[in-house]
């Protein structure tokens, strides 16, 4: 087993984390791919990912030639530590140099709702106040040179505070770190999988922020959501699936 928590409190949790995993029964939070739960250790609670074992070319790869998932959300996650839950630990468990199962540890951030809940509730309180703390925080991922390239409604973390709001990111496996162009910035938001008026009112708030045009950078932000839309809509048909606007 190879692994890699700072602290030495948390030894016990992670070189004992699949008994830890696996008697917890009814505290999967999501469960297709991975499987996430929530998982107590000494009166606190932490969520566990854990990583589906991967087929025989990825056990090699990750083996030998790649970072695992749950060894670069881990690192991801140090790197970035302002915009996600704390990161706790991420453990590998290799047979013969292979990559068989993986995990990755964080603290539980106690969310109230999460961006879809508005991105599919017009009635949703103090929706445009959101939208707008949402585009700040997004300017300020963009400003510290993150890009999630997963930037989707379930993995943006909402909690109320006072009389604002904090965001956190989750599943950052995949990011880039770099210097964003306006459009690479405006694009990243294609994801969200938001109407036309919802993703306006971001926008504008975002183009306010950024000190850019905002009537170019609505152009460029709807035209790579439709985009996206309509690529995911065609595997979708090809699939024989239900098609979503």
């Amino acid at each position: 087993m190879i692994y890699e928590a700072p602290n030495e409190r948390h030894k016990d949790l992670v070189t004992n984390i699949k008994i830890y995993f696996n008697q917890e029964k009814n505290s999967i939070i999501y469960e297709k791919r991975n499987i996430i739960k929530i998982v107590e250790f000494e009166g606190q609670e932490y969520v566990v990912k854990s990583f589906r074992i991967p087929h025989i070319i990825n056990k090699i790869a990750y083996g030998f030639f790649r970072d695992s998932k749950a060894k670069k959300s881990y690192q991801n996650s140090i790197k970035i530590s302002d915009f996600v839950p704390k990161p706790i630990a991420y453990i590998e468990d290799k047979k013969f140099g292979l990559l068989y199962k993986s995990y990755f540890i964080s603290e539980r951030f106690e969310y109230d709702f999460t961006i879809r809940e508005l991105l599919t509730n017009s009635n949703f309180e103090d929706r445009e106040n959101i939208y707008k703390n949402f585009a700040y925080f997004t300017y300020k991922l963009h400003n510290a040179g993150i890009q999630h390239l997963d930037y989707s409604p379930g993995n943006i973390l909402i909690k109320k505070h006072h009389h604002g709001y904090i965001f956190k990111i989750i599943d950052i496996n995949r990011m880039e770190f770099k210097t964003l162009t306006q459009q690479g910035r405006l694009e990243n938001f294609s994801k969200l999988w938001a109407t036309d008026e919802d993703l306006t009112l971001i926008i504008k708030e975002y183009a306010k922020i950024s000190k850019i045009d905002e009537k170019e950078a609505l152009i460029i932000a709807l035209k790579a959501s439709q985009k996206h839309k309509n690529r995911k809509n065609f595997k979708k048909r090809l699939k024989g699936k239900k098609v979503v606007d």
